[in-house]
């Protein structure tokens, strides 16, 4: 019997990535394919408040690609999701229109809300997190946390965007999407090259002001990271030259660690940087900037740490679609 098999490709203001997952007998999905792309869709959307052709251009052939992988992979269904550079830009309709004649794809927008329980749905779906172990009730559908209510808060901050979700045991109590990414920031601030201790001070300083104005406060058992930024400082804490999932998945940063971080990208220049073991080249420029925010959520949260997930929107779109299909 064919396991029903989703494809989700994720067009972020950054990155593209690609998930190919079907059911597992535990309740989780497994992964069938992995793939991501930095393709930059929200390159200069500040400024002009326009995605650029060349973006357009650029993302609908890797959207192109990982269509086709999709289907040589045996997906039955594919859903293509865009989140906040297409939900901000005036001319996302031109870029969803190009996508579905050059691709044939349909891409649908979706909004911060969902954005962030499907966030959430993805961190469940994959991170056995230790609080909830002894509580875990796997008879049902391996995502339901049962007794043990740890305060949890799950981050995933992009290029354009971080979305929070403060969840008691699994209930989601407040999710919300604060616009502030590592572009913003890198734009504003990091233009000089290397940057000034003045302009990260200056960095942190207005993060933490729009952090303070959006409410991101709390004291919490827990605090989970997503996204690219904290998995490319996860790469980077464990010397990576070749990025493993697995090792990833569930690993902690401290506020040392991310202390460091910012020390090590301030001290060189945005060629220095690449140089970097378990850094992305691509991600040298804004690599500052998403330390810098992961700084200043660990201080308000009120923790020493967080644990990276490995998994993503596409995860929480995956396990939502599987779901639907076995009830």
């Amino acid at each position: 019997m064919h396991m029903s098999r989703k494809a989700i490709i994720d067009v972020g203001s950054n990155s593209i990535k690609l998930l190919v997952a079907e059911p597992a007998a535990d309740g989780t999905i497994r992964t069938i394919l992995e793939d991501s792309d930095i393709a930059r869709l929200g390159e200069g959307l500040r400024e002009t408040g326009m995605i650029s052709p060349e973006a357009m251009a650029r993302n609908s052939k890797v959207i192109a690609r990982f269509a086709k992988k999709a289907n040589e992979s045996g997906a039955d269904e594919m859903v293509c999701v865009g989140t906040m550079a297409l939900r901000n830009a005036k001319n996302t309709n031109e870029f969803v229109n190009l996508v579905k004649k050059t691709c044939n794809v349909n891409l649908t927008v979706i909004p911060g809300e969902e954005e962030a329980r499907l966030s959430y749905l993805a961190v469940l779906s994959g991170l056995p997190l230790p609080q909830f172990q002894e509580g875990r009730n796997e008879a049902s559908d391996g995502s339901k946390l049962e007794r043990s209510r740890a305060k949890l808060a799950i981050f995933d901050t992009g290029g354009g965007s971080t979305e929070f979700i403060f969840g008691d045991g699994n209930t989601v109590n407040r999710r919300f999407s604060v616009d502030l990414g590592a572009i913003r920031i890198t734009e504003k601030h990091f233009q000089s090259d290397p940057v000034s201790q003045a302009d990260v001070n200056a960095a942190i300083a207005e993060i933490d002001s729009i952090f303070e104005e959006n409410a991101v406060t709390g004291q919490l058992d827990q605090l989970v990271g997503m996204g690219g930024t904290v998995t490319s400082m996860g790469a980077v804490k464990h010397k990576m030259a070749k990025y493993n999932p697995d090792v990833i998945q569930g690993s902690k940063l401290t506020m040392a660690d991310v202390e460091a971080q910012i020390a090590e990208y301030s001290s060189r220049s945005i060629e220095e940087r690449k140089e970097i073991t378990g850094l992305q080249p691509k991600r040298a420029d804004v690599i500052l900037a998403g330390a810098c925010i992961l700084k200043v959520i660990i201080s308000r949260l009120g923790v020493d740490k967080l644990i990276i997930s490995d998994r993503g929107l596409r995860h929480g779109l995956a396990f939502d679609m599987l779901a639907k299909n076995n009830s």
